[in-house]
């Protein structure tokens, strides 16, 4: 086989496909297909044909197609003011109705549609031009069968006749009323009507007659209700009114009650405080009673203590004099004894003058406490508690002065008795007694008396010895013959002190008293061999302490 042979068999195929290609291109271009929501109608070369759920080829210059729009289409019919609908009853209604129609599915439908409405279905505006007028028709013939409360009233049963009356005429055009809505149902407004036309006249006559009556109803209905509510309102001022008197003579009784309660209470009140006052002051006047008793018992028991008191110290002084051989002991003793006496009757005499303060303060508040009862008591019953009052008082006052004479004359005998005592028991002590209370009281004033003896020798500021001879207590041309120069004995320290003892010549009274308590004041050496004695040695002690260490 040639090359052109295999070239010529191969070309068939290619041409066969290219062909079928260009083919299919051209039936895909030409072929038309429908959907749920848009059907078609071809026309032309080989008759009508409604497409509905498929498709066809289209050519062009043999075939044309009318779309029909298989969807539900709303068109709102308005009529009012001068188009306004006219009812049974001649008057005037505003409407506003939506009506929902669609091309039924049927080929013959579908067809009709096409053929009477054509592309109108596509274009809802234009549809209802074409249409609106049956809509209108079929809402004024159901209007005129209905008065205008049935409209409103009955809106169902107008819907249905309207709907009924329309679905047969448009049903020529392919379409069905799936439902028809009253959106909007109202009068129309006065000035719509023209009283020269016949309907309107009967119309606006209706209206007026209905409106007035209405008017004239509802007139007598307010005016019937304010009378109603002025009557009740009336009613019930009435009531409150009988409410009110009621409740104030109640509060009246009320209050006349409770004063009258209160008059009872306040005058057993006060009955009761007079009788509590008499009780008061009769507890007060036995109070007052024993006050005073027992004041003259505690002066009693005062001036029984001092007695007490200074017929011990009577008896200390006595055991004194019988001890005077221990004299340490026996001085100690009666030093604490005669403190604790002095303390003790300053003790008594201190509380004495307390209770007597006590007891006058006592009356005073008492008779304070007196004034304010018989005062209040005054008010009850003026004249007769007055003069009780008085009475009273002048009573207490005198018993009260009686009391206080009776107190201050066992108060001064008491203390002539304690005196007396005292004064009994120090002439009893005898001389040896005396003296040693007054060398006790001269013992303890002799650290003051040496100070006092010594102060000339504060002054001197130093001791220089211009001549010794011998440290045996002897000097040539000085002696006596006795070892001893000048009456001085000792060594040169004793010799220094003798000259300065001596010194104080000048006060002769001091040596005396030394002398009245066996003191040797000449010497040192003799005072302290007066001084440190057995009996004395705790009460010197403290005057050899005082001398100055200076010398």
């Amino acid at each position: 086989m040639n090359l052109d042979s295999l070239i010529g068999i191969l070309i068939v195929p290619l041409v066969i496909v290219a062909a079928l290609f260009i083919a299919g291109m051209i039936v895909a271009r030409l072929y038309q297909r429908a959907s749920k929501e848009v059907s078609f109608v071809r026309t032309g070369f080989s008759g009508q044909k409604v497409i509905m759920n498929g498709g066809a080829l289209v050519l062009p210059v043999l075939h044309e197609t009318i779309q029909v729009n298989m969807n539900t289409l709303r068109l709102e019919v308005r009529r009012s003011a001068e188009q306004a609908l006219i009812t049974k009853d001649r008057m005037r209604v505003d409407v506003q109705a939506e009506f929902y129609v669609r091309v039924q599915p049927t080929i013959e439908s579908i067809a009709n549609a096409a053929q009477t409405l054509g592309k109108r279905t596509m274009e809802p505006a234009t549809l209802k031009e074409l249409v609106e007028g049956k809509f209108v028709d079929a809402l004024r013939a159901v209007a005129a069968e209905m008065a205008m409360e049935e409209l409103h009233e009955q809106r169902v049963n107008f819907v249905q006749k309207v709907q009924a009356a329309v679905s047969e005429d448009i049903l020529k055009n392919g379409l069905e009323l799936e439902s028809v809505s009253l959106t909007g149902l109202d009068q129309t407004n006065r000035e719509f009507f023209n009283a020269d036309n016949v309907f309107d006249a009967e119309g606006l006559t209706k209206m007026t007659q209905a409106i007035e009556e209405r008017r004239k109803t509802r007139n007598d209905i307010e005016q019937n209700t304010q009378v109603a509510i002025a009557r009740k309102n009336l009613e019930a001022q009435t009531e409150q009114y009988i409410i009110h008197r009621d409740t104030e003579y109640a509060r009246l009784d009320n209050e006349r009650e409770i004063a009258v309660r209160v008059d009872q209470q306040n005058a057993e009140i006060e009955s009761q405080r007079a009788q509590r006052a008499t009780e008061s002051e009769a507890a007060r006047t036995e109070s007052r009673q024993r006050i005073k008793e027992a004041a003259i018992k505690a002066d009693q028991a005062i001036a029984i203590s001092e007695q007490n008191s200074a017929i011990a110290v009577a008896a200390k002084s006595e055991e004194q004099s019988v001890a005077a051989a221990k004299a340490d002991n026996a001085r100690s003793l009666a030093v604490k004894a005669l403190e604790e006496v002095e303390t003790a009757r300053s003790t008594e005499i201190a509380e004495r003058n307390k209770r007597i303060e006590l007891i006058a303060a006592a009356q005073e508040a008492e008779k304070a406490s007196i004034g304010i009862v018989v005062a209040s008591q005054a008010e009850r019953d003026a004249a007769k508690n007055r003069a009780e009052a008085a009475r009273t008082l002048a009573e207490g006052e005198a018993e009260a002065a009686k009391l206080r004479a009776a107190a201050t004359e066992v108060t001064y005998a008491v203390e002539a008795q304690g005196k007396q005592a005292l004064n009994e028991a120090a002439n009893q002590l005898s001389a040896e007694q005396i003296a040693m209370n007054i060398r006790m009281a001269l013992i303890q004033q002799l650290p003051q008396i040496i100070a006092e003896s010594v102060k000339p020798m504060q002054s001197i500021e130093g001791i220089k010895i211009l001549h010794v001879e011998g440290l045996g207590g002897s000097s040539n041309g000085h002696g006596n013959g006795n070892g001893a120069s000048n009456g001085y004995g000792g060594g040169i320290a004793d010799q220094a002190v003798d000259a300065a003892l001596r010194y104080r010549g000048q006060a002769p009274l001091i040596d005396a008293l030394l002398s009245e308590l066996g003191l040797k004041g000449g010497s040192l050496n003799g005072l302290m061999a007066s001084v440190v004695t057995p009996e004395l040695d705790g009460a010197v002690k403290p005057a050899t302490a005082a001398l100055p260490k200076s010398v």
